[in-house]
């Protein structure tokens, strides 16, 4: 058996929901994958990484098999029965569920970043393919979500979803709104400000679908058109290539959107606004292992509603955010600054875990400036070449210094991203192709590349011991059902038990309470916070440079979105989240420190129910020792692993359900001022923008003065206790269920089955060389250390140019 420390790691994974008893038991399971097709997922690795991952498939595999075994034995022993008892229809449900269970969920890797930081040219140079997605050049490019992974197809394949039928009347429905107030207002007015960014992106939109002249027409009009463009009924266009560049040119019109003044327009290029996001799949890729997902993220979000809110989902999901941003602008930039704010937030409410600054086109430099600025004193430059690497480790320096400290700020401090060795890095796209400048090595995309690997190991070696353990308790209990009747004192066992196991629940309850109220006096003083600055941070808000030349539209498109308009152009405007931050940022590192896994004593939850875990395995170990199980090694071994099992499927829930509480304040407060919003979007007329301003201040001073503040605290609040109720119900009934099951034969509950022995101690061998696979691949990793110590590093870069659409560097 493993030991805790061990058994630990399998909880690092995030676990489903507890397993749903379903009644169609005679559900065929998946098929499984072909050989040829599994160790073609291997090419991205090198050769001793190969060797760990190909032992855990045959782990994974040949536990699949056994479980697909047991089911299919089970199945035939009751399939003539009229009734199936309650224990036997749980037992085959959790097989299939773990049969059917999927090998490794995606790893999501954000690259998030705004418009002409290089994202479409890194993960061109990470995925080997120089020009696949369209770069940014005289145009603006990668308008939406771009999702890019690699399986087992033979073909280049890529998808683009379009917003539905009733999504696109909703933005339409707004996008006329923001352009028919242009209408109404007086000349006067109208002289006062230039035509502002809403406007034009609204403009544009409807002529690219519509054709000249549909800025024009009303909401009603616009639904009678005709679109210029084919939508398919399905509202997903997919396209196939046998080659990379020609999938790329197929893809370019649908991803790339072109100046308005740009009149080379495709067909394709006219359903560019009703497109949702674009999934790209790369046949079985050296370079990209199967199972990371990279997606180029729009650095602000979008102004229609269901694509600002898969902006918002994307990120979360992320496991890593990279935040893009060039080397040019990451001194005295905002962009990146508001960009590493957002992946923050992702840690507190989302699956983030890795957060780093990617600075790109890292070759670009002006020699002779930066001699002159350098100080005097330190070592003479030679070339171009030392003076770009000095300045980039200067920057990762410097730059790892400050996000650690803005990381520190906002974590808790056992966050896994403070932990990060690498929070920075230095990267040219351009040179990993030409490298006349930097050598491969150098440009770091290798480095990023062996970071995906490392990050995909681990989680499979993760979801393995997982797996095989699991199945290991199923198997115990499986092979339970048919060994002798339990004696006569079960049922005492088992009452007494029940008897712990609720005192143990109260426990938890008092302990999660403990937990829920570290979060009570930030909230207060962030509450008091934002009561005294919600004025000051509104106003600066609601100014511009220009005054309202340029924002009045801009204004009302936020109005028109409760508070909230996201641009392609311009940075990300939230009136609700501007002034719910002083409360974000004082309960930010509590907060996180509460989903963090902590120490029992402190303020993080997971750790509770950890110990209570622990405390009920060791009572079940003591219950079998001290009355009795001697003979019934099985179900206590069952009982044990089972309840890892059911409390481990609890970090999931949590992690799902802490997006809803974290985002809690700014919703409380948008649906508060909503009547404003739209009280300020109907406004027309002259002096249209100020007078809007002054509905949303009055508005907001009203709901302060009511309690808005103190109604989004206890909205907060109440999203705790809800998680806490989730919590424990579901402990108390999984473990109610579990007890029973595991109670004596004579309830009915069970019946004698197909003999499984052999089953089981196919899955005890497995079990036991989980160890033996751990083992290997430490003396693997050590290996591979000394013999990367040994090798000797390039001095400069080979002068060498290669082909754009080449599979792999030819050296």
């Amino acid at each position: 058996m493993f030991t805790e420390q061990e058994m630990a790691e399998v909880e690092d994974v995030l676990c489903q929901e507890p397993y749903p008893v379903d009644d169609d038991l005679f559900k065929e399971p998946m098929k499984k994958r072909r050989r040829s097709d599994r160790d073609q997922r291997f090419r991205a690795f090198p050769s001793v990484e190969q060797s760990a991952l190909k032992e855990y498939e045959r782990l994974e595999s040949r536990t699949r098999r056994v479980l697909s075994n047991t089911y299919q034995k089970l199945i035939q022993s009751v399939f003539l029965d009229d009734s199936i008892p309650n224990g036997v229809k749980y037992l085959i449900n959790r097989l299939l569920a773990l049969i059917e269970k999927p090998p490794l969920d995606p790893i999501y890797i954000g690259l998030f970043g705004s418009t002409g930081a290089g994202k479409s040219s890194l993960i061109n140079a990470i995925i080997q393919q120089a020009m696949f997605l369209p770069v940014s050049g005289d145009s603006i490019c990668t308008s939406c979500i771009v999702q890019v992974s690699s399986g087992c197809c033979e073909q280049y394949e890529a998808k683009i979803h379009l917003l539905s039928d009733q999504e696109w009347k909703e933005e339409l429905k707004n996008l006329t709104k923001l352009l028919h107030q242009t209408e109404e207002l007086g000349r006067e007015e109208e002289d006062e400000w230039e035509r502002d960014v809403a406007v034009e992106e609204a403009i544009w939109k409807l002529q690219m679908l519509y054709g000249d002249g549909a800025e024009r027409k009303d909401y009603k009009e616009l639904l009678r058109a005709k679109p210029k463009g084919k939508i398919p009924n399905s509202r997903v266009i997919t396209l196939k290539a046998e080659e990379a560049g020609e999938l790329s040119v197929k893809l370019d019109p649908y991803i790339r959107t072109k100046r308005r003044d740009w009149d080379g327009e495709s067909a394709e290029t006219h359903i560019w606004p009703l497109i949702k996001h674009v999934e790209v799949t790369l046949p079985k890729s050296e370079l990209i292992p199967e199972g990371v997902v990279l997606v180029d993220i729009p650095g602000t979000g979008d102004f229609n509603s269901k694509r600002d809110e898969m902006w918002k989902k994307t990120i979360d999901k992320c496991s890593v955010i990279w935040v893009i941003s060039d080397i040019e602008r990451i001194s005295g930039g905002r962009a990146h600054e508001d960009l590493l704010n957002e992946s923050i937030k992702a840690c507190q409410r989302g699956f983030c875990r890795d957060v780093a600054l990617v600075v790109t086109k890292a070759d670009k430099l002006h020699l002779l400036e930066y001699l002159r600025e350098r100080k005097v004193g330190n070592q003479a430059i030679q070339s171009q070449r030392e003076a770009v690497l000095e300045r980039n480790e200067k920057i990762k320096l410097q730059r790892n210094q400050i996000l650690k400290e803005k990381l520190k700020r906002k974590l808790p401090t056992d966050s896994k991203a403070l932990g990060a060795s690498d929070l920075v890095y230095t990267v040219s796209a351009q040179e990993y192709w030409q490298q006349a400048l930097l050598t491969e090595e150098e440009t770091e995309i290798p480095r990023l590349r062996e970071y995906i690997r490392k990050r995909l190991l681990d989680k499979k070696r993760r979801m393995v011991t997982k797996y095989v353990t699991e199945a290991f308790g199923l198997l115990l209990l499986t092979d339970s059902f048919n060994c002798p009747e339990n004696p006569p004192n079960e049922h005492l066992h088992m009452s007494g038990l029940r008897r712990f196991v609720e005192e143990k629940v109260q426990l938890l309850e008092k302990a999660i309470d403990q937990c829920f109220a570290h979060i009570t006096q930030p909230l207060h003083g962030g509450v008091r916070t934002a009561r005294t600055s919600y004025r000051r941070i509104l106003g600066a808000c609601l100014v511009r440079s220009k005054g309202n030349q340029g924002f009045h539209q801009t204004l009302k498109a936020v109005c028109l979105k409760n508070g909230v308009y996201a641009s392609r152009t311009l940075p990300r405007i939230d009136l609700n989240e501007a002034i719910t931050q002083p409360i974000y940022d004082q309960i930010d590192p509590v907060f996180g420190g509460i989903f963090s896994a902590g120490t029992p004593t402190g303020s993080a939850l997971m750790p509770h129910i950890d110990a209570f875990k622990h405390s009920l395995q060791e009572k079940m170990t003591e219950i079998g020792i001290r009355n009795g199980w001697k003979y019934d090694n099985y179900k206590k071994s069952f009982l044990i692993q089972e309840i890892s099992a059911i409390l481990g499927g609890l970090e999931g829930y949590i992690l799902r359900k802490k997006r809803r509480i974290y985002e809690s304040l700014t919703t409380s407060v948008q649906n508060d001022l909503q009547p404003c919003y739209e009280e300020a979007a109907q406004i027309t007329g002259k002096k249209a923008c100020e007078r809007m301003k002054d509905v949303i201040r009055r508005g907001v001073d009203r709901q302060v003065a009511e309690g808005m503040f103190e109604r989004a605290q206890e909205r907060m609040q109440h999203q705790f206790q809800q998680l806490k109720n989730g919590i424990t119900e579901k402990v108390k009934g999984s473990i109610a269920t579990m007890l029973t099951l595991a109670s004596s034969q004579g309830d009915g509950l069970y019946k004698e089955l197909a003999d499984v022995k052999s089953e089981y101690k196919e899955m005890e061998k497995l079990h036991r060389s989980l160890r033996e696979v751990a083992e290997n691949a430490v003396l693997r990793r050590g290996m591979q250390d000394f013999l990367l110590k040994m090798s000797p590093s390039k001095a400069g870069p080979p002068r060498r140019k290669s082909d754009p659409w080449r599979l792999g560097p030819s050296g």
